[in-house]
């Protein structure tokens, strides 16, 4: 069940968050700098994670941090630009990939909701009008609700049905 919400994604009673990054993020942008912040611990088990599992682009991994928060980090983008050292923009194929990956998470990990933001729209570069429908497609027809934060408004939590 999709809901598109407006409001704050921080003040989510959904059980997960998830949010696109790449491989050896420095989470310095957008949403990614709002996690690291928050959940510093966050940045530094992604890292190694990454670096132990020979991680590659359309993967999935949900961190587990303090006081039950869950953390999905979603890889859409390639590598590291090596000039600007930032992540590469990210691609509509890792985006399906990594929304599969994500289905496959909330399956394992039995998350009963999930919120996310326009994914891999900001510092992915996408364009919203064609990774909505991947995220109708691939996430549509799960039988929890995913609230997908199509517009941000700081400070406000978001009508969330059936949380």
């Amino acid at each position: 069940m999709l809901y598109k919400v407006e409001g704050d994604i921080f003040l989510s009673k959904a059980q997960a968050i998830a949010h696109a990054v790449g491989l050896d993020d420095p989470m310095d942008k957008g949403l990614s700098l709002a996690l690291r912040n928050k959940y510093p611990d966050m940045k530094k088990d992604f890292h190694r994670w990454c670096y132990q599992h020979n991680t590659r682009p359309g993967e999935a991994w949900i961190w587990n941090g303090p006081n039950n928060v869950r953390i999905v980090n979603l890889i859409t983008h390639e590598g590291m630009d090596g000039r600007y050292h930032h992540p590469c923009k990210a691609t509509l194929s890792n985006v399906i990939q990594s929304l599969n990956g994500l289905v496959k998470l909330i399956a394992t990990e039995k998350l009963n909701s999930i919120a996310l933001p326009k994914l891999a729209t900001g510092v992915g570069d996408l364009d919203w009008d064609v990774v909505w429908p991947v995220i109708e497609e691939r996430l549509g027809d799960l039988a929890i609700p995913v609230y997908i934060y199509a517009v941000y408004i700081p400070g406000r939590p978001a009508e969330e049905p059936g949380v």
